[in-house]
Order: structure tokens, then sequence, then C-alpha cells
């Protein structure tokens, strides 16, 4: 959904997954000097979309932003998601089963990575912001129909 953002708006798609694993998968995180030099280096195009649950690394590129739309969808719509997408990037079934029980935990755990620090990241950015807590919200948002920010 992301990426389909990216292209309708003319932005570059950043997918945290790439910037946060190594190439050879899951389970094998980069330095994280490196992640965040990466991001910034893709935070310096115009317009991005970002893809990925990594409050850590977006609290380093978000002073490079001048709005901010935060799709927050239902962990149920993530999960079917992330089922639609199916297994990727070198990860096994046992990483997969443990990723969609992560996914299902958004608003109850803590850490960089959960609905809290996404909130607070969200409520804390001083310039034009928006949720988009549905599809129907992000296809309106991508159609132009949705409040400009």
């Amino acid at each position: 959904m992301s990426q389909r953002l990216a292209v309708l708006t003319g932005g570059n798609w950043i997918d945290l997954d790439v910037f946060n694993w190594e190439p050879s998968g899951y389970g094998v995180a980069r330095e994280r000097e490196d992640v965040i030099s990466m991001a910034r280096n893709a935070a310096r195009d115009q317009r991005w979309v970002i893809e990925g649950i990594y409050g850590w690394i977006v609290s380093n590129i978000l002073p490079s932003a001048t709005a901010l739309v935060w799709i927050t969808l239902d962990e149920s719509e993530c999960v079917a998601n992330i089922h639609r997408r199916g297994i990727r990037g070198g990860a096994t079934p046992q990483s997969f089963a443990e990723l969609l029980t992560w996914a299902q935990t958004y608003r109850s755990r803590t850490g960089s990575s959960s609905y809290a620090a996404h909130e607070a990241l969200f409520t804390s950015f001083p310039l034009d912001k928006m949720s988009l807590r549905s599809r129907g919200d992000v296809t309106l948002f991508s159609e132009g129909k949705f409040p400009a920010l």
C-alpha cells in the first residue's frame, strides 16, 4: 500500500526493512549507524513515503520532513497485508509466524516500534500532518479526495 502511495504521490518509496536488515535476510541487523545513514540519504529526496515500523529510524529523519502522513491501520489489517505479501527476504516459516504475532501486538507492546511511540512522534511533529486509519482513507488520499495537508 505504501509503495502504491509513493508512486501516486511522486515520492520515493523507503522500505525500512531493507535498511534495517542485512541483504542475507531477516534476523541479521545492520549496524545502527549504517541504517541511520541510509535513511538520511533516502530522506534527502523532496518526497518520500516510508514503510516500516522502526520509530528509532524515523526519529532520525523526521526533522527532514515538511509534512507527515501516518498510515495507522488496525492490527488485523496489517496481519492481512503481511499474509498477502507472504514470506520474503529470507524469512523462514517460523520467523514469518513470529512477525504475524509481533504485528498483532502493535498497540500493546512498548518501545520505538509501538503504537504509543509512533503516536508520540506524530503528536510532536510541528508541521502539517494527518493520520490515515483505513484503506478507504489511503484510497481517498491517493485520489486527492482526502482533506489536504
